[in-house]
């Protein structure tokens, strides 16, 4: 059974850093476009940030570009999102997703893609 498991949300000050992880199990990530959103409460979901299947491609929203970063360890078939410089605007239930189709270029930002989901970690940012 395929299973994606966040964890490392929390409350943090603003300016502060998170890092979450995704923990993938039931399959091999590495051939997936892999992605991180985020839904703040009443509004829509948003794509955050996306790697490319084997890692050698980023991409970002404005909003967080130059302050997240993307990652993943293939060993131990976890992706990872480093949140760097968190504002209030960032408060949201973060979520990691797979793309269905292995080995092709992640489509961008858009969620359409994304089959699989995990069930989300809450990140709070204060003042």
């Amino acid at each position: 059974q395929v299973q994606l498991v966040e964890s490392g949300g929390g409350s943090v000050q603003a300016g502060g850093s998170l890092r979450l992880s995704c923990a993938a199990s039931g399959y091999t990530y590495s051939g997936h476009c892999m992605g991180w959103f985020r839904q703040a409460p009443g509004k829509e979901r948003e794509g955050v940030a996306i790697i490319w299947p084997g890692g050698g491609y980023t991409a970002y929203a404005d909003s967080v570009k130059g302050r997240f970063t993307i990652s993943q360890d293939n060993a131990k078939n976890t992706l990872y999102l480093t949140m760097n410089s968190l504002k209030l605007e960032d408060t949201a239930m973060y979520y990691c997703a797979a793309e269905g189709v292995q080995w092709r270029s992640c489509s961008g930002l858009s969620s359409d893609p994304f089959t699989t989901w995990g069930r989300g970690t809450q990140v709070t940012v204060s003042s």
